[in-house]
């Protein structure tokens, strides 16, 4: 495993907030990685064996998820919260240039930081996301988002994910839903294995806006498309068609589409053709 340093930031709002400092070079820009709705650091953990110390990784915790604070409203679980929170931790490292690498939600704050500075986005991965959302995947979340779920072993954990999520990795084996088990969960206090993040993360989604307002998000793609860009897409997800997949590689002239076959939301990024297309596009990053 790649060694990193567990550090904090601090939010406007006061809460402590982690990330996960890879440490690399300083003559390239580092990789900022963006985890998921209801994901963490872990996520990246495949990627920054294979890439730390060519490159600097920074992984942030969002508030609510890993090691960082939950927040003390519900209702600032939101996007614009969260990029708020980036740029507080941007402006402490005094990164002016930096390549967003970002997982579902992670990749719609990628757009967001680049909307507000298009100039420091040095290369960008959007994996299984875009600027148009499938209707069918945002209901799922709904559906799951929050529910508070815990198991009593890995085992019983790993078998409850291979019945949630079958169909968005139909060639997993035990050991895979084991592995994702161990990155989405953690051991609880009380002995139970439980997700690791905030259940109140759902309650925006209970307004009647959902978790954001209806925005036209194709100027904040444009904004991060100024980059070379690589946009990973499984083939099987309802998360990201692949109508609006084809839409963004013919308005981005600097991307790369990768659908991957028998694969849903969301890609790893630790899949074989993944992981050439990731070296591919940092090649491009000056």
């Amino acid at each position: 495993m790649a060694d990193y340093e567990l550090r904090s930031w601090t939010s406007r709002d006061g809460l402590r907030l982690c990330y996960r400092d890879y440490v690399g070079p300083d003559d390239r820009p580092p990789l900022l990685c963006l985890h998921g709705l209801t994901r963490n650091a872990r996520d990246f953990a495949g990627l920054a064996d294979r890439l730390g110390g060519k490159w600097r990784l920074i992984v942030p915790e969002m508030r609510g998820r890993g090691d960082s604070d939950y927040a003390r409203d519900p209702m600032t679980y939101n996007p614009a919260q969260y990029a708020d929170d980036l740029e507080v931790l941007l402006a402490d490292l005094a990164f002016d240039r930096f390549v967003t690498i970002g997982t579902s939600m992670g990749g719609l704050l990628s757009m967001m930081l680049a909307a507000a500075n298009p100039a420091r986005i040095a290369g960008a991965l959007l994996n299984d996301i875009g600027p148009v959302i499938d209707p069918v995947g945002l209901a799922r979340i709904r559906d799951y988002v929050g529910q508070g779920r815990s198991f009593e072993t890995w085992m019983h954990a790993a078998r409850a994910l291979q019945e949630s999520q079958r169909d968005a990795y139909p060639d997993y084996g035990i050991s895979d839903w084991l592995a994702m088990a161990k990155r989405l969960m953690v051991l609880g206090s009380g002995g139970r294995i439980a997700f690791d993040y905030d259940m109140k993360i759902g309650v925006p989604f209970e307004q009647p806006a959902g978790a954001a307002p209806e925005v036209d998000l194709w100027p904040l793609f444009d904004a991060l498309a100024q980059a070379p860009m690589l946009i990973v897409r499984g083939e099987r997800s309802d998360i990201l068609s692949a109508e609006t997949a084809g839409q963004m590689a013919a308005r981005a002239s600097g991307a790369e589409l990768l659908v991957l076959p028998r694969t849903g939301h969301a890609p790893t990024l630790d899949e074989p053709d993944c992981v050439a297309a990731i070296d591919r596009l940092l090649s491009r990053v000056g």
